[in-house]
């Protein structure tokens, strides 16, 4: 999914990064399968059959019938018996059960292949279907901008963006990971921090403060940083080790060969984000304990009018609803945080190869047996952006 800024030669652009990875057509994994042409009257008799005796369950995506037309108009049905062994090209392994179908219905066999995996894509599912039919389910999760940004939501993320990159080069001649911690509905940034793995003076200036966007803007330092900002920009500093060693999440093992006591294995920036929002809610709500979300439909608003307090008033659950801007890709650590914290989008501006948990490396994203999941994006910036920053 990609949105842009036309008002910029180098187009900005808010990519989608799905549950799973989308593959071109001709690189889709397949696996042989064993099928037959068969009679339509035996069609129903035969699908029952057969998802009893050789149920299809790694491959639930694809139909058991293909059905296409030949001589004048003539439908012709193909049906799916079962996965394929195959012995120096001869077929092996056929179940004893599909063999007696295959003899009493006098089928003619043959191996044909389809797709291993389910489309993420209409585009991938329509490549899918031309070599057998599949399904295609689309994201039932209702989360603003997987089916695309609107240009005023597009611009507050390239802002949130370009003001978590200054805040990452902030840091006099170290590069290192930020996170922003926004309220979407009210555009307010809630948390920020860099991080604080290594206990040094120039690197404790990390950035926690409430209020709206346009105000810490102002707040923010001005740095000659300028190359490194590029760098981070199109990826490129990853290749750039002498760059990166301060950036926690892109080496996240890199207080195992610390001699000294001077690196903080977990404080990561997304960590000391959510430890700032944390701080925040006590706060700001002293009196009033976090509810669950499911806790707060059941409580009427009346029953805080007696203590002068609205519903508004209760203390956030963790960072429901909230959205986290980082200029790295997580590592595995700060992305499961992440989801026990709730947040609802992720957006981060360079991948992460050595250790990124969406999309890079792993997918935490798409792990189906997490209790929440989030919609992440990749955000890209052009470089006139940093050239004509205003702090």
């Amino acid at each position: 999914m990609k949105n842009t800024e036309s008002a910029s030669p180098q187009v900005c652009q808010i990519i989608h990064i799905p549950e799973k990875p989308s593959f071109l057509p001709h690189l889709q994994p397949t696996v042989n399968v064993l099928a037959s042409v068969i009679e339509p009257k035996d069609a129903n008799t035969l699908v029952r059959k057969l998802n009893q005796i050789a149920p299809l369950e790694n491959l639930q995506h694809v139909k058991r019938v293909r059905k296409k037309c030949i001589d004048e108009g003539k439908p012709q049905l193909s049906l799916l018996l079962c996965l394929a062994v195959e012995n120096d090209g001869e077929v092996d392994g056929m179940p004893y059960e599909i063999r007696e179908i295959v003899k009493s219905y006098q089928l003619s066999t043959f191996i044909t292949k389809v797709c291993k995996y389910a489309a993420t894509s209409k585009e991938e599912w329509e490549e899918q279907c031309k070599l057998w039919p599949t399904s295609y389910h689309p994201p039932t999760y209702n989360i603003s901008g997987i089916t695309g940004f609107s240009e005023e939501e597009s611009q507050s993320v390239f802002g949130f963006m370009r003001h978590t990159i200054n805040l990452a080069t902030s840091s006099i001649g170290q590069v290192v990971n930020a996170a922003v911690i926004v309220d979407p509905s009210t555009k307010q940034v809630i948390a920020s921090a860099c991080d604080q793995v290594i206990f040094s003076g120039s690197l404790e200036n990390e950035v926690s403060k409430e209020g709206s966007f346009s105000n810490y803007l102002e707040n923010l330092k001005a740095s000659n940083l300028e190359n490194q900002q590029m760098s981070l920009l199109d990826g490129s500093i990853g290749d750039s080790k002498h760059l990166t060693n301060n950036v926690a999440c892109v080496h996240p093992w890199q207080w195992a060969m610390q001699s000294s006591g001077s690196w903080h294995p977990m404080r990561h920036a997304a960590i000391v984000a959510i430890e700032h929002s944390a701080a925040r809610d006590l706060q700001l709500f002293p009196d009033y304990n976090a509810l669950s979300p499911l806790k707060k439909q059941k409580i009427k608003e009346s029953d805080f009018k007696s203590n002068g307090h609205s519903y508004q008033s209760i203390r956030p659950y963790l960072c429901t609803g909230y959205d986290i801007y980082l200029a790295w890709e997580p590592c595995a650590m700060c992305a499961m945080a992440l989801v026990h914290q709730r947040v609802r989008r992720i957006f981060f501006s360079s991948p992460n190869s050595n250790a990124g948990a969406l999309g890079s490396v792993h997918r935490l994203q798409g792990e189906r047996s997490l209790n929440h999941h989030y919609a992440v994006f990749r955000v890209m910036l052009p470089e006139e952006v940093f050239r004509n920053k205003v702090v």
